[in-house]
Protein backbone atom coordinates (compact mmCIF):
# COMPACT_ATOMS: atom_id res chain seq x y z
CA UNK A 1 0.00 0.00 0.00
CA UNK A 2 2.95 2.50 0.33
CA UNK A 3 3.82 2.25 -3.17
CA UNK A 4 0.31 3.32 -3.70
CA UNK A 5 0.12 5.96 -1.51
CA UNK A 6 3.82 7.37 -3.06
CA UNK A 7 1.91 7.16 -6.97
CA UNK A 8 -0.47 9.16 -5.38
CA UNK A 9 1.69 11.61 -4.23
CA UNK A 10 3.51 12.08 -7.45
CA UNK A 11 2.29 15.33 -8.48
CA UNK A 12 -1.11 15.07 -10.32
CA UNK A 13 -1.98 12.14 -10.15
CA UNK A 14 -4.30 12.23 -7.75
CA UNK A 15 -6.09 15.13 -9.31
CA UNK A 16 -6.54 13.11 -12.67
CA UNK A 17 -7.20 10.11 -11.27
CA UNK A 18 -10.14 11.53 -9.30
CA UNK A 19 -11.24 13.89 -11.91
CA UNK A 20 -11.20 10.65 -14.73
CA UNK A 21 -13.10 8.68 -11.92
CA UNK A 22 -16.22 11.11 -11.87
CA UNK A 23 -16.12 11.68 -15.60
CA UNK A 24 -16.34 8.01 -16.29
CA UNK A 25 -19.01 7.44 -13.08
CA UNK A 26 -22.15 7.39 -15.36
CA UNK A 27 -20.64 4.46 -16.90
CA UNK A 28 -21.50 2.60 -13.63
CA UNK A 29 -25.24 4.17 -13.48
CA UNK A 30 -25.83 4.19 -17.29
CA UNK A 31 -26.12 0.71 -18.33
CA UNK A 32 -28.00 -0.42 -15.47
CA UNK A 33 -30.68 2.98 -15.40
CA UNK A 34 -31.34 2.04 -19.19
CA UNK A 35 -32.31 -0.95 -18.62
CA UNK A 36 -34.82 -0.30 -15.49
CA UNK A 37 -36.16 2.78 -17.37
CA UNK A 38 -36.79 0.70 -21.02
CA UNK A 39 -37.81 -2.27 -19.38
CA UNK A 40 -40.24 0.00 -17.15
CA UNK A 41 -41.84 1.54 -20.05
CA UNK A 42 -41.99 -1.24 -22.46
CA UNK A 43 -42.16 -4.17 -19.80
CA UNK A 44 -39.12 -6.31 -22.03
CA UNK A 45 -35.98 -6.93 -21.05
CA UNK A 46 -35.44 -7.98 -24.45
CA UNK A 47 -36.09 -4.18 -25.65
CA UNK A 48 -33.85 -2.53 -22.77
CA UNK A 49 -31.07 -5.26 -23.65
CA UNK A 50 -31.73 -3.68 -27.83
CA UNK A 51 -30.85 -0.11 -26.75
CA UNK A 52 -28.10 -0.83 -24.02
CA UNK A 53 -26.68 -2.74 -27.62
CA UNK A 54 -27.07 0.21 -29.41
CA UNK A 55 -25.53 2.84 -26.96
CA UNK A 56 -22.50 0.15 -26.83
CA UNK A 57 -22.52 -0.09 -30.92
CA UNK A 58 -22.42 3.54 -30.69
CA UNK A 59 -19.18 3.75 -28.22
CA UNK A 60 -17.66 1.29 -30.23
CA UNK A 61 -17.74 2.59 -33.40
CA UNK A 62 -16.46 6.19 -31.56
CA UNK A 63 -13.82 4.70 -29.62
CA UNK A 64 -11.14 4.36 -32.10
CA UNK A 65 -12.05 7.82 -34.17
CA UNK A 66 -12.28 10.14 -31.30
CA UNK A 67 -9.48 9.08 -29.67
CA UNK A 68 -7.56 9.51 -33.18
CA UNK A 69 -9.24 12.91 -33.56
CA UNK A 70 -7.64 14.23 -30.40
CA UNK A 71 -4.00 13.83 -31.81
CA UNK A 72 -5.39 16.61 -35.06
CA UNK A 73 -7.75 18.55 -32.85
CA UNK A 74 -6.36 18.26 -29.14
CA UNK A 75 -7.54 16.53 -25.98
CA UNK A 76 -9.64 19.69 -24.91
CA UNK A 77 -11.77 20.34 -27.76
CA UNK A 78 -12.69 17.02 -28.71
CA UNK A 79 -13.83 15.92 -24.91
CA UNK A 80 -15.50 19.19 -24.97
CA UNK A 81 -17.35 18.86 -27.82
CA UNK A 82 -18.35 14.84 -27.14
CA UNK A 83 -19.71 15.55 -23.67
CA UNK A 84 -22.29 18.14 -24.75
CA UNK A 85 -23.74 15.77 -27.31
CA UNK A 86 -23.97 12.87 -25.25
CA UNK A 87 -24.99 14.52 -22.25
CA UNK A 88 -27.95 16.20 -24.60
CA UNK A 89 -28.95 12.52 -25.79
CA UNK A 90 -28.46 11.31 -22.48
CA UNK A 91 -31.01 13.56 -21.25
CA UNK A 92 -33.12 13.13 -23.83
CA UNK A 93 -33.90 9.88 -22.93
CA UNK A 94 -34.75 10.05 -19.25
CA UNK A 95 -37.37 13.21 -20.02
CA UNK A 96 -38.82 11.99 -23.37
CA UNK A 97 -41.92 11.00 -23.28
CA UNK A 98 -42.60 7.13 -23.75
CA UNK A 99 -41.33 6.57 -27.28
CA UNK A 100 -40.98 3.13 -29.58
CA UNK A 101 -37.78 1.22 -28.85
CA UNK A 102 -36.12 1.85 -32.07
CA UNK A 103 -36.33 5.33 -31.69
CA UNK A 104 -34.92 5.10 -28.45
CA UNK A 105 -32.30 2.66 -30.18
CA UNK A 106 -31.20 5.94 -32.38
CA UNK A 107 -30.83 8.04 -29.33
CA UNK A 108 -29.04 5.30 -27.52
CA UNK A 109 -26.54 5.17 -30.46
CA UNK A 110 -25.92 8.88 -30.51
CA UNK A 111 -25.13 8.81 -27.05
CA UNK A 112 -22.93 5.88 -27.62
CA UNK A 113 -21.09 7.53 -30.66
CA UNK A 114 -20.64 11.04 -28.77
CA UNK A 115 -18.83 9.14 -25.65
CA UNK A 116 -16.31 11.13 -24.17
CA UNK A 117 -13.06 9.95 -24.82
CA UNK A 118 -11.86 9.92 -21.36
CA UNK A 119 -10.14 6.81 -20.42
CA UNK A 120 -8.13 6.61 -24.10
CA UNK A 121 -7.05 10.19 -22.73
CA UNK A 122 -5.73 9.63 -19.50
CA UNK A 123 -4.25 5.96 -20.71
CA UNK A 124 -2.47 8.29 -23.00
CA UNK A 125 -1.55 10.61 -20.17
CA UNK A 126 0.25 8.66 -17.37
CA UNK A 127 3.21 7.69 -19.09
CA UNK A 128 3.76 11.15 -18.99
CA UNK A 129 3.61 12.02 -15.38
CA UNK A 130 5.18 9.10 -13.71
CA UNK A 131 8.69 7.18 -14.88
CA UNK A 132 8.90 3.70 -16.10
CA UNK A 133 9.03 1.50 -13.07
CA UNK A 134 5.77 3.34 -11.59
CA UNK A 135 3.99 2.25 -14.87
CA UNK A 136 2.66 -1.07 -14.38
CA UNK A 137 1.78 -0.05 -10.69
CA UNK A 138 -0.16 3.01 -11.48
CA UNK A 139 -1.92 0.99 -14.04
CA UNK A 140 -3.04 -1.26 -11.50
CA UNK A 141 -4.34 1.32 -9.19
CA UNK A 142 -6.37 2.59 -11.89
CA UNK A 143 -7.61 -0.26 -12.70
CA UNK A 144 -8.87 -1.06 -8.86
CA UNK A 145 -9.69 2.37 -8.44
CA UNK A 146 -12.55 2.36 -11.22
CA UNK A 147 -13.92 -0.12 -9.36
CA UNK A 148 -15.32 2.60 -7.18
CA UNK A 149 -17.30 3.27 -10.71
CA UNK A 150 -18.96 -0.05 -9.95
CA UNK A 151 -19.38 -0.39 -6.56
CA UNK A 152 -21.31 2.88 -6.25
CA UNK A 153 -22.81 3.58 -9.47
CA UNK A 154 -24.80 0.17 -9.36
CA UNK A 155 -25.91 0.51 -5.15
CA UNK A 156 -26.65 4.80 -6.03
CA UNK A 157 -28.99 3.77 -9.46
CA UNK A 158 -30.50 1.21 -8.05
CA UNK A 159 -31.70 3.00 -5.10
CA UNK A 160 -32.28 6.25 -6.78
CA UNK A 161 -34.52 4.35 -10.08
CA UNK A 162 -36.59 1.81 -7.24
CA UNK A 163 -37.37 4.29 -4.54
CA UNK A 164 -37.95 7.48 -6.31
CA UNK A 165 -37.47 6.96 -10.45
CA UNK A 166 -35.58 5.82 -12.94
CA UNK A 167 -35.81 9.09 -14.42
CA UNK A 168 -33.95 10.46 -11.87
CA UNK A 169 -31.31 7.91 -11.72
CA UNK A 170 -30.66 9.19 -15.84
CA UNK A 171 -30.43 12.57 -14.88
CA UNK A 172 -27.74 11.67 -12.25
CA UNK A 173 -25.50 10.02 -14.16
CA UNK A 174 -25.85 12.86 -16.51
CA UNK A 175 -25.23 15.42 -13.91
CA UNK A 176 -21.77 12.96 -13.43
CA UNK A 177 -20.76 12.92 -16.58
CA UNK A 178 -21.20 17.05 -16.96
CA UNK A 179 -19.21 17.81 -13.61
CA UNK A 180 -16.44 14.77 -13.79
CA UNK A 181 -16.15 16.27 -17.48
CA UNK A 182 -15.74 20.19 -16.88
CA UNK A 183 -13.12 18.88 -13.78
CA UNK A 184 -10.90 16.40 -16.11
CA UNK A 185 -10.86 19.21 -19.58
CA UNK A 186 -9.91 22.01 -16.95
CA UNK A 187 -7.31 20.02 -15.06
CA UNK A 188 -3.75 21.00 -16.16
CA UNK A 189 -2.21 17.57 -17.05
CA UNK A 190 -5.07 17.32 -20.02
CA UNK A 191 -3.66 20.72 -21.85
CA UNK A 192 0.09 19.89 -20.39
CA UNK A 193 0.47 16.85 -22.83
CA UNK A 194 -0.22 16.95 -26.44
CA UNK A 195 -1.16 13.45 -28.55
CA UNK A 196 1.36 13.73 -31.63
CA UNK A 197 -1.09 13.08 -35.20
CA UNK A 198 -0.59 9.35 -36.07
CA UNK A 199 1.16 8.89 -39.59
CA UNK A 200 -0.34 5.86 -39.90
CA UNK A 201 -3.61 4.46 -41.26
CA UNK A 202 -6.78 4.21 -38.67
CA UNK A 203 -6.87 0.08 -37.66
CA UNK A 204 -3.20 -0.30 -38.52
CA UNK A 205 -2.09 -0.51 -35.00
CA UNK A 206 -3.94 -3.87 -34.65
CA UNK A 207 -1.74 -5.37 -36.20
CA UNK A 208 -0.09 -5.44 -33.00
CA UNK A 209 -0.47 -8.84 -31.46
CA UNK A 210 -0.62 -7.67 -27.42
CA UNK A 211 -3.46 -4.97 -28.96
CA UNK A 212 -5.58 -7.97 -30.64
CA UNK A 213 -5.25 -9.82 -27.81
CA UNK A 214 -6.09 -7.14 -25.28
CA UNK A 215 -9.10 -6.16 -27.87
CA UNK A 216 -10.76 -9.69 -27.34
CA UNK A 217 -9.89 -10.34 -24.36
CA UNK A 218 -11.58 -7.26 -23.09
CA UNK A 219 -15.06 -7.78 -25.36
CA UNK A 220 -15.59 -11.28 -23.69
CA UNK A 221 -14.18 -9.97 -19.75
CA UNK A 222 -16.93 -7.54 -20.29
CA UNK A 223 -19.57 -9.48 -22.15
CA UNK A 224 -19.76 -11.68 -19.27
CA UNK A 225 -20.00 -8.92 -17.13
CA UNK A 226 -22.84 -7.20 -18.67
CA UNK A 227 -24.86 -10.81 -18.54
CA UNK A 228 -23.99 -10.79 -15.00
CA UNK A 229 -25.89 -7.38 -14.46
CA UNK A 230 -28.73 -8.31 -16.23
CA UNK A 231 -28.71 -11.40 -14.71
CA UNK A 232 -28.32 -10.24 -11.05
CA UNK A 233 -31.11 -7.07 -11.80
CA UNK A 234 -33.47 -9.93 -12.91
CA UNK A 235 -32.76 -12.26 -10.05
CA UNK A 236 -33.98 -9.91 -7.31
CA UNK A 237 -36.34 -7.68 -9.22
CA UNK A 238 -36.54 -3.80 -9.92
CA UNK A 239 -37.66 -2.92 -6.91
CA UNK A 240 -35.24 -4.63 -4.35
CA UNK A 241 -31.83 -3.26 -3.09
CA UNK A 242 -29.81 -6.84 -2.94
CA UNK A 243 -29.15 -6.53 -6.86
CA UNK A 244 -27.45 -3.39 -6.20
CA UNK A 245 -25.54 -4.96 -3.08
CA UNK A 246 -24.85 -7.88 -4.84
CA UNK A 247 -23.45 -6.01 -7.86
CA UNK A 248 -21.23 -3.99 -5.25
CA UNK A 249 -19.56 -6.91 -4.27
CA UNK A 250 -18.78 -7.73 -7.28
CA UNK A 251 -16.47 -4.67 -7.68
CA UNK A 252 -15.26 -5.02 -4.31
CA UNK A 253 -13.79 -8.23 -5.17
CA UNK A 254 -12.49 -6.53 -8.71
CA UNK A 255 -10.79 -3.26 -6.09
CA UNK A 256 -9.47 -6.21 -3.92
CA UNK A 257 -7.98 -8.24 -6.35
CA UNK A 258 -6.62 -4.98 -8.04
CA UNK A 259 -4.57 -3.87 -5.13
CA UNK A 260 -3.27 -7.23 -4.04
CA UNK A 261 -2.26 -8.18 -7.21
CA UNK A 262 -0.93 -4.47 -8.60
CA UNK A 263 2.55 -5.47 -8.21
CA UNK A 264 2.62 -9.29 -9.42
CA UNK A 265 4.93 -9.66 -12.57
CA UNK A 266 3.48 -9.73 -15.45
CA UNK A 267 4.10 -12.85 -17.44
CA UNK A 268 2.93 -14.50 -20.77
CA UNK A 269 0.31 -16.18 -18.69
CA UNK A 270 -0.99 -13.48 -16.56
CA UNK A 271 -4.02 -12.98 -18.62
CA UNK A 272 -5.12 -16.12 -18.66
CA UNK A 273 -4.72 -17.29 -15.13
CA UNK A 274 -6.48 -13.81 -14.24
CA UNK A 275 -9.64 -14.96 -16.66
CA UNK A 276 -9.61 -18.34 -15.35
CA UNK A 277 -10.69 -17.29 -11.87
CA UNK A 278 -13.28 -14.91 -13.35
CA UNK A 279 -14.44 -17.70 -15.46
CA UNK A 280 -14.75 -20.01 -12.18
CA UNK A 281 -16.35 -17.62 -10.02
CA UNK A 282 -19.64 -16.86 -12.73
CA UNK A 283 -19.83 -20.54 -13.02
CA UNK A 284 -20.30 -21.11 -9.60
CA UNK A 285 -23.11 -18.22 -9.87
CA UNK A 286 -25.48 -19.81 -12.36
CA UNK A 287 -25.75 -22.39 -9.70
CA UNK A 288 -28.30 -20.84 -7.41
CA UNK A 289 -30.27 -17.50 -7.36
CA UNK A 290 -30.07 -17.60 -3.87
CA UNK A 291 -28.57 -13.94 -2.61
CA UNK A 292 -25.94 -14.97 -0.15
CA UNK A 293 -24.57 -17.60 -2.68
CA UNK A 294 -24.55 -15.11 -5.92
CA UNK A 295 -22.38 -12.53 -3.39
CA UNK A 296 -19.77 -15.07 -2.57
CA UNK A 297 -19.20 -16.51 -6.49
CA UNK A 298 -19.40 -12.90 -7.71
CA UNK A 299 -16.86 -11.83 -5.08
CA UNK A 300 -14.41 -14.64 -6.40
CA UNK A 301 -15.46 -13.68 -9.78
CA UNK A 302 -14.44 -9.94 -9.43
CA UNK A 303 -11.24 -10.86 -8.11
CA UNK A 304 -9.90 -11.25 -11.36
CA UNK A 305 -11.45 -8.41 -13.36
CA UNK A 306 -8.86 -5.14 -12.16
CA UNK A 307 -5.93 -7.57 -12.18
CA UNK A 308 -7.12 -8.59 -15.90
CA UNK A 309 -7.89 -4.98 -17.15
CA UNK A 310 -4.01 -3.48 -15.90
CA UNK A 311 -2.68 -6.43 -17.60
CA UNK A 312 -4.34 -5.68 -21.14
CA UNK A 313 -3.63 -1.80 -20.33
CA UNK A 314 0.07 -2.43 -19.58
CA UNK A 315 1.09 -4.55 -22.34
CA UNK A 316 -0.98 -2.82 -24.47
CA UNK A 317 1.25 0.64 -23.60
CA UNK A 318 4.80 -1.41 -24.21
CA UNK A 319 3.45 -2.89 -27.63
CA UNK A 320 2.70 0.70 -29.69
CA UNK A 321 4.31 3.53 -29.94
CA UNK A 322 3.71 7.18 -27.87
CA UNK A 323 1.38 8.52 -31.01
CA UNK A 324 -0.47 5.15 -31.43
CA UNK A 325 -1.38 4.62 -27.66
CA UNK A 326 -5.07 6.54 -27.97
CA UNK A 327 -6.13 4.82 -30.30
CA UNK A 328 -5.02 1.41 -29.57
CA UNK A 329 -7.23 2.32 -26.13
CA UNK A 330 -9.95 3.22 -28.17
CA UNK A 331 -9.61 -0.25 -30.35
CA UNK A 332 -9.31 -2.05 -26.59
CA UNK A 333 -12.47 0.17 -25.26
CA UNK A 334 -14.17 -0.65 -28.51
CA UNK A 335 -13.76 -4.33 -28.03
CA UNK A 336 -15.19 -3.72 -24.22
CA UNK A 337 -18.53 -1.82 -25.43
CA UNK A 338 -18.89 -4.56 -28.55
CA UNK A 339 -18.96 -7.06 -25.65
CA UNK A 340 -20.99 -5.01 -23.52
CA UNK A 341 -23.77 -5.17 -26.08
CA UNK A 342 -23.79 -8.36 -27.10
CA UNK A 343 -23.97 -9.66 -23.56
CA UNK A 344 -26.54 -7.33 -22.84
CA UNK A 345 -28.79 -8.34 -25.84
CA UNK A 346 -27.89 -11.98 -24.93
CA UNK A 347 -28.69 -12.06 -21.33
CA UNK A 348 -31.82 -10.05 -22.01
CA UNK A 349 -33.33 -12.69 -24.72
CA UNK A 350 -32.25 -15.62 -22.62
CA UNK A 351 -34.17 -13.98 -19.46
CA UNK A 352 -36.99 -13.57 -21.65
CA UNK A 353 -37.19 -16.86 -22.61
CA UNK A 354 -35.26 -18.71 -19.24
CA UNK A 355 -35.26 -16.09 -16.77
CA UNK A 356 -32.30 -15.04 -14.30
CA UNK A 357 -30.51 -17.91 -15.10
CA UNK A 358 -30.26 -17.77 -18.95
CA UNK A 359 -28.29 -14.39 -17.94
CA UNK A 360 -25.46 -16.51 -15.82
CA UNK A 361 -24.77 -19.30 -18.70
CA UNK A 362 -24.32 -16.34 -21.16
CA UNK A 363 -21.72 -14.68 -19.01
CA UNK A 364 -20.28 -18.07 -18.09
CA UNK A 365 -19.80 -18.59 -21.88
CA UNK A 366 -18.05 -15.17 -22.22
CA UNK A 367 -15.85 -15.94 -19.02
CA UNK A 368 -14.39 -19.33 -20.34
CA UNK A 369 -13.88 -18.37 -24.31
CA UNK A 370 -12.31 -15.25 -22.33
CA UNK A 371 -9.98 -17.52 -20.59
CA UNK A 372 -9.15 -19.59 -23.70
CA UNK A 373 -8.18 -17.16 -25.90
CA UNK A 374 -5.02 -15.67 -23.71
CA UNK A 375 -4.88 -19.44 -23.33
CA UNK A 376 -4.10 -20.29 -26.52
CA UNK A 377 -2.61 -17.09 -27.71
CA UNK A 378 -0.48 -16.65 -25.08
CA UNK A 379 2.50 -15.91 -27.26
CA UNK A 380 0.88 -12.48 -28.13
CA UNK A 381 1.42 -11.66 -25.00
CA UNK A 382 4.45 -10.09 -23.90
CA UNK A 383 6.33 -10.87 -20.93
CA UNK A 384 6.89 -7.58 -18.98
CA UNK A 385 9.29 -9.66 -16.12
CA UNK A 386 11.79 -6.92 -15.34
CA UNK A 387 11.19 -5.12 -18.41
CA UNK A 388 9.53 -1.19 -19.03
CA UNK A 389 5.91 -0.83 -19.63
CA UNK A 390 6.29 2.87 -21.48
CA UNK A 391 5.32 3.08 -24.55
CA UNK A 392 7.63 2.71 -27.39
CA UNK A 393 9.04 6.06 -28.45
CA UNK A 394 8.41 8.34 -31.86
CA UNK A 395 11.03 9.57 -34.08
CA UNK A 396 9.69 12.82 -33.43
CA UNK A 397 10.22 14.96 -30.21
CA UNK A 398 6.58 15.05 -28.37
CA UNK A 399 5.56 18.08 -27.42
CA UNK A 400 4.37 19.10 -24.04
CA UNK A 401 2.53 22.27 -23.54
CA UNK A 402 3.02 25.01 -20.72
CA UNK A 403 0.31 24.79 -17.97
Amino acid sequence: MNSYLGLLKTRGVARIMAAQLVARFPFGMLSLAFLLHIERLHHSYGAAGLVLAATSIGQAISGPLTSRWMGVWGMRRVLLLTMVVCASAIGTIALAPVLPVPVYMAIGLLAGLSTPPVQPAVRTIYPKMVNSTQLTPLFSLDASAQEVIWVLGPVITTFVATQISTVLAILVAMAFMVGGGIWFIASPEVGRVRIPRSRRRIGVVLARPAVRLSTITGFLLVGACASIEAGVVSSFGEASPESGIVLALFAVGSLIGGLSLGHVPISRWAMARRMFAIFVGMSLAAASLNFWWLAATLLIAGIGIAPALAVMFAIVSSSVKFSETAEAYGWVGTGQLIGAALGSAAAGFMIDRFHAPGAFWVAASFAFVGFLVPTIFHRWHPDLRGRDASPIPDTEPVQVQPS
